[in-house]
Parts: C-alpha cells; structure tokens; sequence
C-alpha cells in the first residue's frame, strides 16, 4: 500500500499498518529510509517557526537559524532515534520479550513518520500565532499521537513474535 495511505491508516489501526509491512518482508534499508524521511519533514516542520523567529530577533540570521536546525534534525536526530531503539530494544529483551530489533526500529521510525503531518501542521501554527497556548496543545496531541501509535505498533510486533506470524 502507498506510504501516505499508510500514514493515514495509522491513526486508525497503527497494528495493521505495521502487521503488514512485517508481514511483506521487511528489510533495513526500508526502515532507515522511514527515519530519513521522517527527519526530513522535521526539518522542513521548522522553517515557518525559524522565519518567524529570525523576523523577531534579526540577531540570529534565518540561514544561521536553518543551519542549527539542519544539523540536529538532519545529522544527530537519525543517531538519537537509533539509540532510542536500541534502549527499547535492551528494555524488551530485559522484560523476556524476544522481537526482533529491526521490527523495533520499524515502530518507532514509522510512529515519528507517521505523525510529521502533524509536526507540518505545528510549525505552520508556529509560524502564525506565535508561543501561544493552543499551539503548545497542539504539540501535545502530536506526542500522543506519537505515543499511541508507537505503542500499538510494539504491541504488535510483541504479539506476532520472532517468526513474523500471529501467535495465539
């Protein structure tokens, strides 16, 4: 199914959206594209809100702004995310949990994949309304969107275990 299908699915029932990518054969590239990918949208997530800060403050130039950016989102964000699955990873295995790590790292890059929608969405009310109290609500539900589809998608991927196949 299409990448933005699967996104759209994911809100709903992140569990079948990723039962079927483990199902169709997952393989590392796939997984380190959905991180790429994901870091991105991120990056581009923040330009409304370094413009409007650049706007405000001309202290700090815009390109000076985007150049931060860039390097954390685009060069460590991928390196912080890949530690991040590797403590999950740890935490399963010390939890008697056997899943395999690259179905870890598929959750959670295609959990942070899955709501960069919303992270676009974000920045835009960023960049129109300033640090306002509805815009931080709105990065709430972003979290939470974030947590329940990491979640859903770790439950699954405990639930259908080291071979792939559903488990009783």
């Amino acid at each position: 199914m299409s990448l933005s299908l699967n996104i759209a699915r994911s809100y709903r029932r992140p569990d079948l959206v990723v039962r079927a990518m483990v199902q169709q054969g997952l393989r590392e590239p796939q997984v380190l594209f959905f991180n790429a990918l994901a870091c991105g949208l991120i990056f581009v997530a923040q330009w409304p809100r370094l413009s409007r800060e650049a706007t405000l403050d001309p202290s700090v130039t815009f390109e000076q702004r985007m150049g931060g950016a860039l390097f954390a989102v685009i060069f460590l964000l991928p390196l912080i995310l890949y530690g991040l699955a590797a403590l999950l990873q740890v935490v399963l295995r010390v939890a008697r949990v056997n899943v395999p790590g690259i179905r870890v790292r598929l959750v959670l890059f295609w959990s942070l994949l899955a709501v960069t929608p919303l992270m676009l969405v974000h920045g835009g009310l960023q960049a129109f309304m300033g640090p306002v109290g509805a815009v931080q609500a709105f990065g709430f539900v972003v979290a939470a969107a974030f947590i329940y589809i990491t979640g859903r998608g770790l439950r699954e991927v405990v639930r259908l275990g080291p071979s792939g196949a559903d488990t009783p």
